[in-house]
């Protein structure tokens, strides 16, 4: 059994408020937990309206696939253009 987990942060220029962060993590949280097996949460930052720290988990029975499904969520967030990527971290346990 392997755990991945993907760390990001991200940059949201466009929201002007707790409510415009909110709508485009929602949208985002949506997005990866319908079309991959992965579980988000939002992990630092809430209270800043145009950063977000995001945490994408996922659990396989190889390394391969949970690296697939990372790589997955960072293709995605690096097309979406209503924030930007800041940083990304990859941990496999």
């Amino acid at each position: 059994m392997v755990i991945g987990l993907l760390q990001v942060t991200l940059s949201i220029p466009e929201a002007r408020s707790l409510k415009d962060k909110r709508a485009v993590l929602r949208s985002l949280r949506d997005r990866c937990i319908s079309r991959m097996n992965i579980s988000v949460a939002e992990v630092g930052d809430q209270s800043i309206w145009q950063s977000a720290r995001l945490a994408f988990v996922t659990v396989a029975a190889e390394r391969t696939t949970a690296e697939r499904r990372l790589s997955q969520v960072s293709e995605l967030l690096e097309r979406d253009p209503r924030h930007v990527l800041v940083s990304v971290r990859s941990e496999f346990i």
